[in-house]
């Protein structure tokens, strides 16, 4: 295998940052882009100067390409996936891995059955702020955990969930929901890595401020296999756009944290601040360098999508699996299909282990 490791990307909107990170990203070439809207190829063509291709049969028939970046519309990922599994080429599927449990099943048993590498884009676990977060959690640090919230205040205009590539945003057949499963579940995921699984939850939605099908607005009450109580907010109703914020605390501690930048670190056994004033310094009161998709979905940065690059050639050339699998990408959608079934009911709804 040559030092390079080959790449595509299928789908140019959110596929964009993709293409940016592969190019950045050391031993990592873009070979080929696949979308059906001519201009975006040739856009990207002229950026890149890579190969283009409408049919994504076309493109795995390319033996150049050794991974392929999957980021279609969220309930097509699978299909693209089974394509790509069968081709014998290993993947990245953006967020959500797809919009159903089941569905996400199908895709793991058939990159299983191929022997062929998967990551899911998660790039939020990769923060050097959110890994020290969870390993004071886990490790005990906080005590024992009592709180869990987190709280997506966005905001997006009618415009963008209409034109050709914004119809199928905030449908339920190719979204799987709205500001909760596209916008939320990157909070939804980083809840569930740093406090671990989510056993039970309650939730509603509804539509407030747009013309879609699927909801602009959600609020859950989640309950954690440790028996701590969590609150999860997201909308994309929020003008003009607030940052997240994610606070947790335990018997022994807590933190609060804005996008990257943490805001707040106390700890009981901490009384002489030695520890908040370590942390304080690394990772608060300091701007925030990454993009944030809170007003603009474009803006969000690609350096967390680089280091995802970085880790699959890695995976690929050393032979090892990738740091994010799908199987650990599915419990947000577990979770977030469980809030829609409790706002559909009226019922507390049950998370299987």
């Amino acid at each position: 295998m040559s030092v390079e490791t080959g790449f595509a990307v299928v789908g140019l909107g959110m596929g964009k940052h993709h293409c940016k990170a592969i190019d950045s990203a050391p031993n990592a070439t873009l070979v080929a882009v696949c979308d059906v809207d001519e201009e975006r190829l040739a856009a990207a063509s002229h950026e890149f100067g890579c190969q283009t291709y409408k049919e994504i049969d076309d493109l795995l028939a390319n033996d150049d390409v050794e991974v392929v970046n999957v980021a279609t519309p969220s309930g097509s990922h699978t299909d693209i996936g089974l394509k790509v599994a069968a081709a014998g080429k290993h993947m990245i599927v953006e967020k959500p891995a797809d919009i159903t449990v089941a569905r996400i099943d199908e895709l793991i048993a058939a990159i299983d059955a191929a022997g062929v590498k998967a990551a899911g884009i998660f790039q939020s676990r990769l923060d050097p702020l959110n890994i020290e977060i969870r390993d004071a959690v886990q490790g005990g640090r906080l005590g024992r955990m009592i709180g869990v919230h987190g709280h997506l205040p966005w905001y997006r205009k009618q415009s963008y969930y209409e034109g050709a590539h914004g119809s199928w945003k905030g449908t339920w057949a190719m979204d799987g929901g709205g500001s909760l499963m596209n916008q939320g579940v990157h909070t939804v995921d980083l809840l569930q890595w740093i406090a671990g699984r989510v056993t039970s939850v309650m939730g509603m939605f509804g539509v407030f401020d747009h013309e879609i099908e699927a909801e602009d607005q959600s609020v859950a009450i989640l309950r954690f296999e440790s028996g701590a109580l969590g609150t999860l907010y997201t909308t994309t109703c929020a003008f003009p756009g607030r940052d997240q914020r994610i606070t947790m605390y335990g018997s022994e501690g807590s933190f609060v944290k804005r996008e990257g930048a943490l805001e707040s670190w106390k700890l009981l056994g901490d009384e002489d601040g030695e520890q908040e004033q370590d942390m304080l310094g690394r990772f608060g009161d300091k701007k925030v360098e990454k993009g944030s998709g809170a007003a603009d979905p474009m803006a969000v940065s690609f350096d967390g999508h680089t280091q995802i690059i970085m880790d699959m050639v890695e995976a690929v050339q050393q032979e090892r699996e990738p740091m994010i699998s799908l199987h650990s990408a599915k419990h947000a959608v577990e979770i977030i299909n469980a809030i829609y079934e409790s706002g559909r009911t009226g019922r507390a709804v049950e998370i299987a282990g």
